[in-house]
């Protein structure tokens, strides 16, 4: 029994019978918990409608409820408010039916959706930075977000690995002399290692704009790379080969795992393809030699994104039209994204495709996926969804930097704040466990990004993230373990939740907005509302750790049952932190 679909079917079939459309039956949590656990607010809405008094409205449902005393009542309430309170029985009922569900309350679907979702997008030859936190953090919760309704997921971490920047690092590799026995013949092969990259890539960058010539021998060697030409394609398979060891790497230290490991240059092979379709269907046209489609609707005004919330909103218009070839007919990011989606759909295609990106990548998405509906790459009935968010910032409200302003490896990042887990730790007694502080200092990391809405930017505060008090992840760690302590002493007992304090009310009453929270969640594309309600659960069970006598209770049935409420709250925080791909430890 989930406790809001109980709700919600008994004031249907009170609408029913009341001749009220059902579409405003259902409730809402208590904005009065004192008062009552849920409310009904429709008898305004309705009144409005049907140009009735709201009183009697609400009067009129609550006559027709088909209640059951002993689970939950049902009170009217001035203005025009229905209230449900349910009894310390039907608590009780709900939290014996959640434990013998293997979903803990999350209703799975009828109609499974096949999802590819697009999340990591590392650049082969680039060092991981801050940049990259977000995709992989918040891509990895989704995708397991879906899976946890019945959903099938493929996840896919789409590497940028067929842009500029293989014909930048391959043109500066070259004239540093670390590709003569490519070029020449001469002289053994050197190895192309990571570390090398790191330095190689960021000189190239530099210098693609201050030497126009530069510029064009990197343009020329990625398009070389695209068309597979020698030896441009083994050197570029090599630096792919170094990168892809430390991309893989890091993202397993996030918790973040992929089906695919595909790249844009797999779909390279579909990219020649897609462009005759768009000529073929008049779609394209030249424009200062690129090929490009128009992908603007007429009248439509683009927001251009304000630098501060005191700024007038301003508009871009039209929308710029989609490059799909460039000047020296090479490839570009919306090229291979559209052959990517054709790619995808080649052996059925899946009900959506989503993407999880800067959200400054909006207008890159917007030309992407209207470019594939009107060329029919993409069915008509496919969703391709755009998940932005934004950015870290650091707590001087800044773009998350180095002191000299550097922008920083995501390495150093999980070092620093692996490292700030280690004082905590060590001041709670637990010294020289690197890996119970990268379990902390990641869960705290992830807790800190996710627990904001997706779209906006946020402040890497690592002390507040680190806390073992307040809403942070290690509080919500250190009350699972805590759990787990409690029920390791306890021993054996039988499951048996008989309601008798207000604690294990409001536990219960958490618990029930922790598996609302998913829907919530899963309809916003958003963790943070699963964040939240996490959080008041550990909230609430720490104020009932606190203020009962578990272990020492001498009554059996309520020893029983206290145990039974922290091992279904234990569950439950194991299956949210699981959702947020956040690990459990052992000891705090």
């Amino acid at each position: 029994m989930y406790i809001n679909d109980y709700l919600n079917n008994l004031l249907k079939d009170s609408f029913n019978k009341c001749g009220y459309e059902d579409n405003l039956a259902f409730v809402i949590n208590s904005q009065r918990p004192e008062v009552c656990d849920f409310q009904c607010n429709a008898s305004f809405a309705l009144s409005k409608k049907l140009g009735i008094n709201p009183q009697e409205i609400a009067k009129n449902i609550i006559n027709n409820l088909p209640l059951h005393d002993t689970i939950v009542t049902v009170e009217f309430a001035m203005p025009a408010f229905i209230n449900f309170k349910f009894t310390n029985y039907g608590l009780s009922k709900f939290a014996n039916e959640l434990n013998e569900d293997k979903n803990l309350g999350i209703k799975q679907t009828d109609k499974p959706l096949n999802v590819i979702m697009d999340y990591g997008g590392a650049n082969i030859a680039k060092e991981l930075h801050v940049g990259h936190l977000r995709p992989p953090i918040i891509g990895e919760s989704l995708k397991r977000l879906y899976k946890s309704f019945g959903h099938h997921v493929i996840s896919d971490s789409h590497l940028g690995d067929w842009g500029l920047q293989m014909g930048l690092t391959i043109a500066e590799l070259q004239d540093d002399g670390y590709l003569d026995s490519y070029f020449t013949g001469k002289g053994s092969k050197k190895e192309i290692t990571l570390d090398l990259l790191n330095e190689e890539y960021p000189k190239a960058s530099k210098r693609k704009n201050v030497d126009s010539d530069f510029k064009k021998k990197a343009d020329d060697y990625t398009l070389y790379i695209q068309r597979k030409k020698e030896p441009f394609y083994t050197i570029y398979k090599e630096i792919k080969e170094a990168s892809l060891k430390a991309i893989k790497k890091n993202y397993a230290t996030l918790n973040s795992f992929y089906d695919l490991w595909y790249g844009e240059s797999d779909a390279a092979d579909y990219t020649d393809l897609v462009v005759n379709i768009f000529k073929e269907k008049g779609l394209a046209r030249i424009s200062d030699g690129a090929l490009v489609v128009d992908v603007a609707r007429e009248g439509e005004h683009i927001p251009i994104p304000k630098k501060s919330p005191d700024e007038p909103q301003m508009y871009k218009n039209p929308m710029p039209p989609c490059i799909i070839k460039k000047y020296n007919d090479g490839d570009l990011y919306a090229t291979t994204d559209i052959a990517t989606i054709y790619m995808r759909n080649l052996n059925g295609a899946p009900d959506q495709i989503i993407y999880v990106t800067d959200s400054r990548q909006g207008m890159h998405f917007t030309q992407v996926f209207r470019a594939s509906k009107l060329a029919g790459i993409s069915p008509e009935n496919q969703e391709l969804i755009h998940v932005p968010h934004g950015t870290i910032k650091g707590t001087d409200g800044k773009p998350f930097k180095t002191r000299s302003g550097e922008t920083i490896r995501l390495e150093d990042i999980i070092d620093l704040i692996t490292s700030k887990a280690e004082q905590k730790l060590k001041a709670n007694g637990i010294e020289n466990d690197k890996k119970l502080a990268l379990q902390i200092g990641v869960g705290a990391m992830k807790y800190g990004d996710l627990s904001n809405e997706c779209s906006k930017d946020y402040v890497f505060d690592i002390d507040k993230f680190t806390s073992f008090e307040g809403k942070t992840g290690p509080y919500i760690q250190y009350t699972a373990v805590r759990i787990k302590s409690l029920l390791n002493k306890a021993g054996e007992f039988e499951f048996n939740v008989n309601i008798t304090t207000p604690e294990e009310r409001n536990v219960l009453i958490n618990i029930n907005k922790l598996i609302e929270s998913y829907s919530l969640a899963f309809k916003g594309l958003t963790l943070s509302p699963i964040c939240t309600a996490v959080y008041n659960l550990a909230a609430s069970y720490s104020n009932f750790y606190n203020n009962i006598r578990i272990l020492n209770e001498r009554n059996k049935e309520k020893r029983n049952s206290f145990l039974s409420i922290s091992k279904l709250t234990l569950k439950c925080i194991e299956k949210a932190l699981g959702i947020l791909a956040t690990d459990i430890p052992d000891k705090m």
